[in-house]
């Protein structure tokens, strides 16, 4: 349980620090014989900083329900 909520603080901390995950695609627009053309568009997967509190308070909650189990 400990190694779970460590895992859950560093990830809701990394949430609430890049509040959203970017990633890049490749699209191939013409492609006539020896001649391409392509284009690069960067998107990202909004996170809402919700989630990653929640992960932090989870992770918390893990790591105190531990310690009292002991």
């Amino acid at each position: 349980m400990k190694l779970a909520g460590i895992v859950l603080i560093i990830l809701g901390g990394l949430a609430l620090a890049y509040q959203g995950i970017r990633y890049t695609t490749r699209e191939k627009l013409v492609d006539i014989g020896p001649l391409q053309v392509t284009t690069t568009e960067k998107k990202t997967i909004p996170l809402p900083p919700i989630v990653g509190g929640v992960a932090l308070i989870a992770g918390i909650a893990l790591i105190l329900a531990e310690r009292k189990k002991k």
